[in-house]
């Protein structure tokens, strides 16, 4: 028992034995004086009965009193154990080990630890599988809402939930919000310098450029699919079934020819590619909208290809989708003060300053997190005009590309 609970405990037991003393005093005096009384003075039964109610009325009174001091004393108790003592928390990762999603969780997995009061076993399960659907299918259906799984969900089961793909079985409106990572999310498309694509118009004479993704649905297949629609690509082909390495592995052997990914991710496992100009960028989204990237701020912001009304709102959806970042959820009924345990240190760890040094160390990016209220405000901001999405949805899908 830690040595400032067993004071407490110690001084508590003292001060009930001198209460119990203290009471047998009382009720000892209570009997004593009316005896002393009638010693000297003759009654009647009703004085007796009179005294022996004032004698029950004054030990009650009295111990009532001291009941009451008791229960005054707050500072005496023992303290409450936290919740997560001695408990594990596990935490669902709704894409592959090796992805950048894998990557930017690992720094904050301790600080997580620090900062709920307990200090819980914490523990990462990989659940990958239908462009995050899986995991959060499982989050939302199969968890015990008791605050001890949190779901750590891709960017993309927002816009699957959102354009009412087939396969999901949770609410993005119930989920419970914690928080969330790559609140800044730039991604970039990009082909293998190897093809002597080095302008736009050598990108779009270009017929068949065979992109890569990890899965249909997934975040980074809806952008190869945006990029490839809005810059007007000819015949593009989709190859997935990769993992984000394997992508970059795939592009330099020449088994896909391009691919879209996030600035972050090409930064931190291939910084060669933009220094040594090893790929030749084509196109960027930011997000948010107007934040430059200081390493390629003289590449094409995709709205830039936009020619219609529609174009332009597919940006914005597709910038939508990505401003809420990679939201870590706990399902609904979750206890709201096992909830405000876990926002509060998901709060602390993004802002703490070991955290933030590590993060950057490993990342090669200042961490630019979102905080709850944030994600719900971005998810409920979403735009949902039925033509676009339904633009939004094809793209996301596996159907040939829409026309233009």
């Amino acid at each position: 028992m830690p040595r400032n609970i067993a004071k407490k405990t110690t001084t508590r037991q003292h001060l009930l034995r001198r209460i119990r003393t203290v009471a047998d005093e009382i009720r000892t005096t209570a009997g004593e004086f009316p005896n002393c009384v009638v010693k000297h003075q003759r009654f009647t039964r009703h004085h007796r009965k009179e005294i022996e109610m004032k004698k029950r009325n004054i030990t009650v009174f009295a111990l009532s009193i001291l009941l009451g001091l008791i229960l005054l004393l707050p500072s005496v108790a023992p303290a409450q154990t936290p919740f997560y003592d001695g408990k594990t928390l596990t935490v669902i990762l709704s894409t592959d080990p090796a992805g950048t999603s894998s990557v930017r969780l690992r720094p904050l997995i301790p600080y997580l630890r620090k900062h709920i009061p307990g200090n819980p076993t914490v523990v990462v399960d990989y659940m990958e599988g239908g462009g995050g659907r899986k995991g959060a299918n499982h989050v939302f259906r199969s968890v015990r809402p008791d605050g001890l799984t949190v779901g750590a969900l891709s960017g993309s089961v927002i816009a699957l939930s959102i354009l009412g793909e087939s396969g999901i079985m949770y609410d993005i409106n119930k989920f419970i919000y914690l928080g969330a990572t790559e609140g800044v999310a730039h991604q970039v498309f990009y082909t293998r310098k190897e093809l002597g694509l080095d302008s736009l118009e050598k990108v779009r004479a270009a017929s068949g450029i065979r992109l890569g993704a990890q899965s249909v649905g997934h975040s980074g297949y809806l952008a190869g699919r945006v990029f490839s629609y809005l810059m007007g690509l000819k015949d593009p082909r989709f190859s997935t079934g990769y993992t984000g390495p394997e992508l970059d592995v795939a592009l330099l052997r020449g088994e896909i020819d391009a691919r879209s990914n996030l600035v972050t991710s090409v930064l931190m496992r291939n910084p060669d590619w933009v220094d040594k100009g090893i790929m030749n960028f084509h196109s960027i989204v930011e997000i948010p909208k107007g934040e430059k990237h200081p390493r390629f701020a003289k590449v094409p912001e995709l709205e830039s290809f936009a020619k219609s009304d529609t174009d332009r709102k597919l940006v914005t959806v597709f910038r939508s989708f990505r401003s809420a970042g990679a939201p870590f959820v706990v399902p609904p009924g979750t206890p709201k003060d096992r909830v405000e345990i876990l926002r509060e240190a998901m709060r602390r760890a993004f802002k703490d300053p070991e955290f933030l040094s590590e993060y950057k160390k490993i990342i090669r990016e200042d961490f630019e997190p979102v905080m709850p209220e944030e994600v719900e405000k971005a998810i409920r901001e979403i735009p949902r005009e039925p033509e676009v999405n339904e633009l939004v949805k094809k793209l996301s899908g596996a159907a040939p590309m829409p026309s233009r």
